[in-house]
């Protein structure tokens, strides 16, 4: 029976949030839900999470009027972090890393293969695809079921090269956006899709839609003329007034702020700045473009008067991601100022102490890709007015893979059984919640700086260096979350009982399928 979450829930002490047998809510009393999924946004970029350079008002302003997580997790990769979003499953599942090559539709925009060529490698691309399920439930399809209009802007899929079908498949009505995840990594693409159909942008011809070099120094503006997320926006905000009327889920899985660095025009606040290289003001004008887009989308729910009924959702899909300054540095884990190389126990690399300008992961030691907190831990907030407690927080552990119960209890959905995901609504409408996690997994097939990690609820965070060597690491993220005291060799007995759980976890069954 579908669970449960409306209006009534803040009256009637008798509806259990994640309760099975509860009954469905009035559909007029359900909210209009909307995610939007930053890409390669550090924790540190924000001004509620304390970053001091780049002003971030309007994300600011969802933590002051709602919720904000101090202990929220995504992945360390953008495809694994998107599987978990929209399966409910965390990326040590089996499936989990199996997302599709990217890139070919540049080789046949290039000329560099014939169409007929094309055609026949990306048949072989989707029959290597990892194969869905006949009963596998996706985030949006249980949107969908109920009763909920679903649409998704930008990087679409999970990743790396999609097509309608399996979009469709997915479970949105709606999308607009990139099929190839490598056609994203540029801003001025010639053309982009909607709901299977090919449209044309103006003024863009680059094969690799205008993608930069990693060193940012272009001129603003390079690339063409039409900027892909100026036309997102301008899709969001018409979905949102075309569905006024009718309950909707909405995924804005944005390209902003990952690189390399590209924008039309840099933003008068750093235009000038000193401080800042061009690159770095290129990055600063695109997180702030990403914050106006967050203000665009909640002047338009205004003025529709939806403000009241739609629950708004903040998060990236990973760690902090360098495409400007100190990257060299990071990729050959060389400490600046001739302080030799880095290592994995006193001279960890860290944004805060390696030349980024902004210290995008705050502190934390490494990047996207990476074991440590910089690697993994995301924002997250959480702004629904009159029902979230504004200018609260939360210390919860939670992670991507979550939200697919939460969105079941705030749409009436029915979460399929055997999903690691474990709703959080009482956490947003109560401020404490039934049922946590013991822990949260999070898969790593890199190995610059540590690879997967197991979280307890508690605060003990595992850390594989080298399964093969049997090397791991062990953290109280309570007093040291930016991981400076290893305390293996002090709980032996601790990092043996973990290091069971995250082996048992990795490469594990879907415990939400039926078996072949």
């Amino acid at each position: 029976m579908k669970r449960a979450l409306g209006i009534l829930l803040l009256f009637s002490p008798l509806l259990a949030i994640g309760n099975e047998e509860a009954t469905a809510p009035v559909a007029d009393e359900r909210p209009n839900v909307i995610m939007i999924f930053a890409d390669d946004l550090g924790i540190g970029m924000l001004g509620c999470y304390g970053q001091k350079i780049v002003k971030t008002p309007h994300i600011d302003h969802l933590a002051k009027e709602g919720m904000k997580f101090n202990s929220y997790y995504g992945g360390v990769f953008c495809a694994p972090s998107r599987w978990c979003l929209s399966t409910g499953l965390h990326d040590g599942r089996m499936g989990g890393w199996k997302q599709t090559g990217s890139g070919l539709p540049i080789q046949r925009d290039a000329g560099n293969i014939s169409e007929m060529e094309f055609q026949k490698k990306f048949a072989a691309i989707k029959k290597k695809a990892n194969p869905i399920h006949p009963k596998e439930l996706f985030l949006a399809q249980m949107a969908k079921e109920a009763g909920y209009f679903t649409g998704q802007f930008g990087k679409l899929d999970r990743g790396f090269l999609t097509w309608p079908e399996r979009v469709d498949r997915f479970g949105w009505d709606f999308h607009e956006g990139y099929y190839d995840h490598s056609r994203a990594h540029g801003f001025y693409p010639a053309y982009l899709w909607r709901n299977g159909e090919r449209f044309e942008l103006e003024g863009n011809d680059s094969p690799n839609c205008g993608k930069m070099s990693e060193k940012g120094d272009e001129p603003v503006g390079a690339g063409g003329e039409t900027y892909s997320e100026n036309v997102f926006i301008e899709g969001i905000l018409k979905f949102i007034r075309d569905h006024k009327d009718e309950p909707f889920y909405l995924q804005h899985s944005t390209q902003l702020p990952h690189g390399p660095v590209a924008i039309p025009e840099l933003h008068p606040d750093y235009a000038e700045d000193e401080r800042l290289s061009l690159a770095e003001k290129k990055y600063a004008s695109m997180v702030k473009m990403l914050d106006d887009h967050v203000g665009l989308i909640m002047a338009e729910l205004k003025k529709q008067g939806l403000d009241e009924k739609t629950v708004v959702f903040f998060t990236s899909d990973n760690g902090h991601e360098l495409y400007y300054g100190p990257k060299p540095s990071y990729g050959n884990q060389v400490l600046p100022g001739g302080r030799g190389r880095a290592n994995l126990t006193d001279r960890k690399w860290r944004t805060s102490e390696c030349g980024d300008v902004f210290d995008g992961a705050g502190g934390r030691a490494g990047l996207k890709r990476s074991g440590y907190q910089g690697g993994m831990q995301s924002p997250m907030i959480v702004r629904w007015p009159g029902r979230i407690k504004a200018g609260s927080e939360t210390d919860i552990l939670s992670s991507h893979y979550d939200f697919m119960g939460t969105l079941a209890d705030l749409t009436g959905g029915s979460l399929p059984k055997g999903k690691d995901s474990i709703s959080y609504a009482e956490t947003l409408l109560r401020g404490k919640q039934a049922k946590e996690h013991e822990y949260i997994v999070i898969n790593n097939n890199f190995s610059k700086m540590g690879r997967s990690a197991l979280i307890t609820k508690e605060g003990w965070k595992l850390v594989e260096i080298d399964r093969k060597k049997n090397q791991f690491q062990l953290y109280n993220l309570k007093d040291d979350n930016e991981e400076r005291k290893n305390l293996e060799a002090k709980h032996p007995e601790r990092v043996k009982s973990l290091k069971k759980i995250l082996n048992e976890q990795l490469n594990s069954a879907r415990p939400d399928l039926p078996e072949a």
